[in-house]
């Protein structure tokens, strides 16, 4: 599903113009990456946590040439889905 299907279909539940829906999606999307940034977790009550991961420095090798390279660490973001989410799922 892409994103104006799903604010159109989240539109339509709510009884909302889609490009209000719109606005809404963008800024969630920025709240959590600003707490991501920062390092905390966000948890959507019903959905699931979003949390922040920092990966380690680690020594890849390029596979073309061979030749070892230093990856720096980063910081990533994993989502945990809540229980009631799971089971409706299922």
């Amino acid at each position: 599903m892409d994103s104006k299907t799903f604010s159109n279909m989240l539109a339509g539940r709510l009884g909302r113009d889609a490009e209000d829906v719109q606005v809404v999606i963008k800024y969630l999307a920025n709240v959590i990456a600003d707490q991501i940034k920062v390092g905390d977790s966000v948890t959507v009550p019903g959905f699931g946590a979003f949390e922040p991961k920092m990966r380690t420095e680690r020594v890849a090798s390029n596979p073309a040439t061979g030749k070892k390279l230093l990856v720096p660490p980063k910081l990533s973001v994993s989502f945990k889905p809540s229980a009631l989410l799971r089971q409706k799922v299922k």
